[in-house]
């Protein structure tokens, strides 16, 4: 069943970078409806995926896999909302093919981690700082790619103003900007919950993911320090924002990918 699931999502994933990617060649308007109900539909499913796949009679079994998967649902799920306002249309395809990839690797190669949140509520809330501190700056990372090609567009004089699917480069800096401040503020919550909530923090084998998480709130710190100060643009801002989200992927995935995926 996890499997016809995970099929019908990815579809209506795919249905909806199909009905995306003819309006940014053709440099037409996207047909945003369309886009929208396949998008929510496949929403629905990889939720209802998720549901099966986490949620067990002996706990919740949170898998790099399922983790990964859930992760990629909370981004479609943002950018899926935001889609009218600011103009994602360069994003989505990524997003949802992401979203699509990730769901089906956790429906046909599962993996088992099981934990008992329902007996430990301070690290359920731990645990969500970092989803949404994680997501929310990979939503961050995708913005600046975003702004750097279109800033490298630009200077080549590509004639991305007759595109009416691309959002100005000012718009995506301004909101660049804001997604990596919130972001910022839940990886601090994240390390916080996990100073006083996670007794083992640093303890053998986990030490990194909060040593690295730190290293990337410094990043991200740094970041915000030098555009509002500084007024930091362009190609740092890029370069910032990738090690942060790659400093957080290495964090959060990188040994449990080792244990649970290479030598599994």
């Amino acid at each position: 069943m996890d499997n016809l699931i995970a099929i019908v999502a990815a579809v209506l994933y795919f249905l909806s970078i199909a009905a995306i990617v003819p309006g940014l060649v053709n440099q037409t308007g996207v047909k945003a409806k369309t886009v929208f109900i396949s998008a929510a539909l496949g929403l629905f499913f990889h939720a209802w995926l998720l549901v099966g796949l986490i949620l067990h009679s002996s706990g919740q079994n949170l898998s790099i896999l399922n983790v990964a998967s859930l992760i990629s649902f909370i981004i479609s799920l943002v950018m899926s909302l935001a889609m009218f306002k600011a103009r994602l249309w360069f994003l989505l395809p990524v997003v949802y093919s992401f979203s699509a990839i990730n769901l089906s690797l956790a429906a046909f190669l599962p993996s088992t981690f099981i934990t008992h949140l329902e007996h430990d509520p301070k690290l359920m809330v731990h645990i969500s700082f970092a989803l949404f501190s994680y997501s929310t700056l990979s939503i961050g990372a995708l913005y600046a790619l975003q702004l750097a090609w279109l800033d490298y567009k630009l200077k080549k004089k590509k004639g991305l103003s007759i595109n009416p699917n691309l959002p100005p480069l000012m718009m995506v800096e301004r909101h660049l900007f804001k997604i990596i401040l919130i972001g910022n503020l839940l990886l601090t919550g994240t390390l916080l919950t996990g100073l006083f909530f996670v007794q083992d923090m640093f303890a053998q084998g986990k030490a990194h993911k909060g040593i690295l998480s730190f290293i990337a709130w410094i990043v991200y710190s740094v970041l915000l320090w030098g555009h509002y100060q500084k007024g930091w643009r362009g190609r740092k801002v890029t370069w910032f924002a990738i090690a942060g989200a790659t400093l957080l992927t290495l964090a959060y995935f990188g040994s449990r990918f080792v244990r649970e995926i290479i030598l599994r």
